[in-house]
């Protein structure tokens, strides 16, 4: 039985001409927006070879999604990234700052782990929906 208080924000997940068991978003009582991870893969390749590329268009990613869910990158509330190499995170958090400015940036955790995709850094959001 679905619940009425969750919608699932599209398209599918679909990875090697299968569709995933992964919503991109859910948003939850009409007011937050969960955003699945995302990673900087076009056409099956990584997007961009540095960090701060990757992460410009992640969050390129993230901000689309937001989009269809009816938010913005400052409906932010909480971001988690995950960097596969610490030796990253002085162009990652760069580039991130250019998009999440510090005086009103989300909070954030950021980890190192390895990730399945073959990219440098993947992540995922929770924004706050505006009242109608």
């Amino acid at each position: 039985m679905n619940n009425p208080g969750i919608r699932h924000i599209g398209p599918p997940v679909e990875r090697a001409g299968k569709v995933q068991p992964i919503s991109p978003a859910v948003v939850a009582g009409d007011q937050l927006v969960f955003v699945a991870g995302q990673v900087p893969m076009r056409n099956g390749h990584p997007a961009g070879a540095d960090i701060a590329s990757q992460t410009h268009y992640t969050l390129d990613l993230i901000e689309a999604i937001l989009q269809r869910a009816g938010c913005t990158l400052a409906d932010v509330v909480k971001t988690t990234v995950w960097l596969v190499d610490g030796k990253d995170y002085p162009g990652f958090n760069d580039a991130y700052a250019e998009r999440f400015p510090a005086a009103t940036a989300p909070a954030r955790s950021t980890v190192i782990s390895g990730l399945i995709a073959p990219v440098l850094v993947e992540i995922e959001a929770v924004a706050l929906r505006r009242p109608a």
